[in-house]
């Protein structure tokens, strides 16, 4: 049997776009986080969907586009406390909600997000 990636099992670029769509619906309406996301929320959510490709084990989207993702160097211009950390996270396990997946799955998707977001943590 042919090993398949978490991306291609949650149904690649357009869960990736059912994803993103949601989240950052989510977090722009946030009253705590969403002074991170000031920028154009179209380009925010095509980076993420691009980054979330290769994070999730699908074609290296985001490298191709913008080199390699650097996420922890890329984040540092902004203040980030834990509790931004658990807000992002709050938004994405709605996302994750929203996804017409079997509940372990949804799990197995959003068990990849805690590491990263406490990783962006830097004040």
């Amino acid at each position: 049997m042919e090993h398949q990636t978490l991306y291609e099992r949650i149904g690649g670029d357009a869960a990736l776009r059912q994803l993103t769509d949601k989240f950052y619906d989510l977090v722009f309406e946030h009253e705590l986080i969403s002074r991170l996301f000031k920028s154009d929320k179209d380009l925010i959510k095509e980076k993420q969907r691009l980054f979330l490709t290769q994070f999730l084990g699908g074609p290296q989207a985001y490298s191709d586009v913008y080199g390699h993702p650097m996420m922890r160097a890329r984040h540092m211009p902004h203040t980030i406390t834990e509790e931004d950390a658990v807000a992002w996270l709050q938004c994405m396990a709605s996302a994750v909600e929203s996804l017409s997946l079997p509940e372990d799955l949804k799990n197995e998707l959003f068990d990849r997000f805690p590491r990263t977001a406490f990783f962006m943590v830097n004040s």
